[in-house]
């Protein structure tokens, strides 16, 4: 072979070679582009995603109104039970919206009701459930036992995320706190009535995001009240009374039912009344001394569900000699309503709506 065939033969192979390393080049650097933009594709999906998913965590959070995790504060941090015992009331922590709710106070039943939540599982069912929240009253509900007696085991099979409780219950706390550590006291207080009351109506708002239906009802509520002053201030002097059995109670300023003289306006036929939860002893002839411009009377025995003669009982002879009776101004209250249903949203408007009624 020749050397001019020998170097054509080198030069084709140079070549060749060369066009090899080229291509294989291309290919590579090919390659690591797809695999770059494939990366950054992934990436971007990923956190296109994270996005998306923290703005619909965001978008749920306030649609539904409430802020989890938070804590919720009970409405009195303590009580005393007729024997003396203390119950302390503790914050509850809660990591999420409760879904299966069991409650024993009808007031936060009644709030809950007007707030359209859902989710209530158990309640105390019978005839003391208030008239306007005896819908619950159905299987549809199971029932968790009386107010001063729980039903634990048909409440543990609940699996309630939260148990709401009031006084009546107080005593057992620890052992509801066993099927759930979320027991919320949303009870109010008698010498702090209003003011626990609101307190109340604000952790079912926060807890279950119905702050503007909250908002609604207690400008309704507010309204109503400033009505009621505005017919308290044309007497001079007033009494709330409770029946029971032919028996009556007396209440004045602070008391279970000192709202009537503190948030609607009426005043006190005297402050020299015991403060107790069951009132003061109070006879007709009392009545009659005090003589009030108009006389409250709750009826606790219709309340508990026995038949009541409060009417045949009360307008006796003394009775006959008030003002209040010969100006037409004894005003019967809704037992089952004031006796068991206050605290709540619907309870507390048709309360200040029955006066009105009676009144105008």
């Amino acid at each position: 072979m020749n050397n001019r065939k020998l170097l054509g033969i080198i030069i084709a192979m140079l070549v060749l070679f060369l066009v090899a390393c080229g291509s294989n080049g291309s290919a590579g650097e090919e390659g690591n582009t797809d695999s770059d933009e494939e990366g950054t594709t992934e990436e971007a999906t990923e956190e296109n995603n994270e996005e998306n998913a923290g703005e619909n965590t965001e978008e749920n959070a306030e649609e539904a109104g409430s802020t989890y995790p938070m804590t919720v504060s009970p409405t009195l941090s303590s009580t005393e039970s007729r024997d003396g015992t203390q119950n302390n009331f503790e914050d509850v922590d809660f990591e999420s919206q409760p879904e299966n709710i069991v409650v024993f106070d009808y007031g936060f039943l009644d709030t809950l009701d007007a707030l359209g939540v859902e989710g209530i599982v158990g309640v105390p069912q019978g005839s003391s459930l208030p008239t306007h929240v005896e819908d619950y009253n159905s299987e549809e509900y199971t029932n968790i036992g009386t107010l001063k007696e729980p039903l634990l085991e048909d409440i543990a099979a609940l699996e309630p995320d939260v148990i709401f409780i009031s006084g009546r219950q107080a005593a057992f706390y620890d052992q509801l706190k066993e099927i759930t550590p979320n027991v919320v006291f949303v009870g109010t207080d008698q010498e702090q009535y209003w003011e626990t009351f609101t307190d109340s109506v604000d952790i079912a708002a926060e807890m279950f995001g119905k702050q503007e239906e909250a908002e609604e009802y207690m400008a309704d509520l507010n309204s109503k009240v400033e009505e009621i002053n505005n017919h308290a201030s044309n007497f001079e002097s007033s009494l709330v009374t409770m029946y029971n059995e032919g028996q009556l109670s007396g209440y004045s300023t602070p008391s279970r039912f000192g709202y009537v003289y503190d948030v609607y306006g009426f005043q006190p036929v005297t402050e020299d009344i015991e403060s107790s939860s069951h009132g003061s002893n109070f006879g007709y002839e009392a009545i009659l001394e005090f003589d009030p411009e108009v006389l409250f009377v709750i009826d606790r025995t219709a309340a508990i569900g026995d038949d009541s003669n409060i009417e045949s009982d009360m307008e006796n002879e003394i009775i006959q000699q008030t003002t209040a009776y010969q100006n037409d101004r004894i005003v019967y209250l809704n037992g089952p309503l004031w006796y068991l249903g206050g605290g709540g949203l619907q309870s507390e408007l048709a309360k200040v709506e029955e006066i009105l009624s009676e009144l105008e």
